[in-house]
């Protein structure tokens, strides 16, 4: 009997971590084991320089329920007794990365990826977390010996000889009983199998097998009424092992990707589009991305992840890498599979964010780019886009301190007063008049409730296009963008703006120093719900108009009012009451002035509480005011 050997000290301590801690879930020793076995089939498949026989290639898995093991077996290189010895002796001792770079210092292999998978030497113990005991049963090709590996964990192992046909491995695991925290039997279940291995391991280049029990139909019954069911067992293979992002693109049809969207991610629509590219380099990889074609459920709550799949050569890492893309981007749905990534001990995470950094920044130049030909080829399509995920590509505006800001401008819709529809700020610039400074925008709640606003009207009549802002962050992305193509963003609703004719302009002057007692008694009567009332040009057919002074607007005003944590004194915009000098109510203004200065408060306020109304705001005591419209009405 062989005298059992005990690991070394600190291979006893990674053992335990191993079992305990480092692993996130248990069920992640499958991916681990079939990684190892895919890798062993790989180094067959090197050494042997092409020449041995790929049809015998594969992994197979035997649960066995009475006997409570699980087995795992490839037709791969197999090992040596020294190999059992170095490589499951010595825990964290990687006979893969120890293969690869060997294969790299041979000349013939210079510019040939070995693509193996385990370089860690730790995923074998991984089975440790599911199983009381492991044998493993080992013959190297090109050798008549064989040798067992027995151990139940950290009390050491034992290697004997052993009898085994062919090459290759076989690892069986006697699985722990089942507690109240876990269900250890689930591991013996053909459907968990199943499940675990299309999950983790479905992209293996080799073909996972595994008798299965399925119902068929007994021949001879298919015409009677009742027709008889048995038992038979199949032999199938679970993994599909060519990912459809590893195709060529030309040979994938629409369907395909469509269909691969829809069962991966989970959606019951065809994404809108798709955007498959692959990056050679330092950090190569292939991204097989997708933009849904609505809104994904739960989008904007706390619960949503964003992200892309990661598969690392072919094997799923994790299913949310959030470092991928940009809070902007989070509505994209995809993966990405490289070879590059240094994984840490688990590969549950990387090692090396600069990796991920460098992935993240193609990812978003090469789907900022997609959407940029979308809106210059399909604008039907890329305004579909727009109404759902418009939203994100504006925080990409004012995301990071607007530093991304020229990434995004030109892909932003604004509504246009003259166009009746979507505009891009490129084609506002191209049209402005001749003389023409700034871009109008004005903010609020819907683009019909903007259209009928005083101020959209005056500038319509002077024939400037005005851009009808209807999200709430619209204004956070023009005070970043602060400018485009030398031409300054202006809030039309703020200011004054500077319209007037030099003839407008005396006129103006001159009923204000005829009128400017009444214009400060009214701002006496309204007190301080208003900074100022002056006469204005800005108005055409309506009386009055609330204009913001410097500072906050009046729509940055609702923002903030809607903000939760709200202090005791809110932001408030500097309001303005204009007054349109030709119109019928200044003259019954002016008369009432001479004649009866308290109906002058009462109009004064019911003015002001109209132009509130007009902003959007809600007036402070609506019973007063009902009142003294109706008194009005009947004086």
């Amino acid at each position: 009997m062989a005298k059992k050997k005990q690991f070394k000290a600190e291979s006893k301590r990674l053992l335990d971590l191993m079992i305990n801690s480092i692993y996130t879930h248990k069920e992640i020793f499958l991916r681990e084991l079939v990684s190892n076995a895919s890798d062993a089939i790989d180094k067959y498949y090197y050494e042997s320089q092409g020449h041995a026989d790929a049809s015998q290639f594969e992994i197979r898995i035997e649960p066995n329920k009475e006997a409570r093991t699980l087995t795992i077996s490839d037709t791969g290189i197999g090992m040596s007794k020294e190999e059992l010895e170095e490589n499951l002796g010595t825990i964290a001792k990687s006979g893969s990365l120890a293969f690869k770079e060997e294969m790299k210092k041979k000349e013939e292999n210079n510019n040939e990826d070995v693509d193996i998978i385990g370089q860690f030497g730790v995923g074998f113990y991984s089975a440790f977390m599911v199983a009381k005991d492991v044998r493993v049963v080992t013959k190297k090709a090109g050798s008549d010996e064989a040798y067992e590996w027995v151990s139940a964990g950290e009390d050491g192992y034992e290697i004997t000889p052993c009898t085994k046909e062919t090459n290759g491995t076989t690892i069986v695991l006697t699985l722990k009983e089942d507690t109240d925290e876990e269900n250890y039997s689930k591991y013996l279940e053909t459907y968990e199998l199943k499940e675990l291995i299309k999950k983790y391991s479905d992209y293996i280049r080799y073909p996972i097998k595994m008798n299965v029990e399925t119902q068929k139909m007994k021949e001879g019954t298919e015409e009677s009424e009742k027709p008889e069911y048995e038992t038979v067992v199949e032999d199938q293979t679970l993994n599909s092992m060519v990912p459809l992002w590893k195709r060529q693109k030309s040979k994938i049809t629409d369907e395909e990707y469509n269909q691969f969207y829809k069962d991966h991610f989970y959606d019951y629509q065809d994404p809108q589009k798709v955007i498959h590219f692959s990056v050679e380099g330092n950090t190569s990889f292939t991204a097989l991305l997708y933009i849904p074609s609505h809104l994904p459920q739960g989008f904007y709550s706390q619960d949503y992840k964003k992200g892309l799949q990661l598969y690392c050569r072919g094997v799923f890492i994790m299913d949310h890498a959030e470092e991928l893309l940009p809070d902007s981007l989070r509505f994209v749905k995809g993966l990405v599979d490289s070879q590059d990534l240094s994984l840490n001990i688990s590969r549950e995470m990387l090692q090396h964010d600069h990796q991920l950094k460098l992935i993240a920044g193609r990812i978003e130049k090469k789907v900022l780019n997609e959407l940029g030909n979308m809106l210059a080829k399909d604008r039907e399509a890329y305004e579909k886009f727009f109404e759902e995920f418009g939203v994100n590509l504006k925080f990409g505006v004012y995301n990071n301190y607007g530093m991304d800001k020229e990434k995004f401008q030109d892909l932003l819709l604004f509504y246009s007063s003259r166009e009746k529809k979507y505009v891009t700020l490129s084609e506002y610039v191209s049209r402005m008049k001749e003389d023409q400074k700034d871009i109008y925008f004005v903010s609020g709640k819907d683009v019909e409730l903007i259209d009928k606003m005083p101020v959209v009207q005056t500038l319509k009549n002077k024939e400037f296009e005005v851009l009808y802002l209807t999200d709430e962050v619209d204004e956070f992305v023009m005070q970043t963008l602060m400018n485009y193509k030398e031409k300054t963003f202006r809030n039309a609703a703020q200011g004054d703006l500077d319209l007037d004719s030099e003839e407008e302009k005396e006129a103006l002057n001159k009923s204000k120093e005829e009128n400017k007692d009444l214009l400060t008694f009214m701002k006496e009567a309204l007190g301080d719900e208003v900074a100022e009332v002056k006469l204005s040009n800005k108005l055409t057919e309506d009386p009055v108009c609330l204009t913001a002074g410097e500072g906050i607007s009046f729509e940055m005003e609702k923002v903030f009012a809607n903000m939760p944590n709200q202090s005791p004194m809110p932001m408030k915009a500097t309001r303005i009451l204009e007054i349109n000098p030709n119109h019928p109510i200044f003259e019954t203004l002016k008369t009432l002035y001479t004649s009866d200065k308290d109906k002058v408060k009462e109009v004064a306020e019911v003015l002001y509480d109209q132009a509130c109304l007009i902003e959007g705001f809600a007036i402070k005591d609506p019973i007063a005011y009902s009142k003294k419209i109706c008194e009005l009405l009947v004086k």
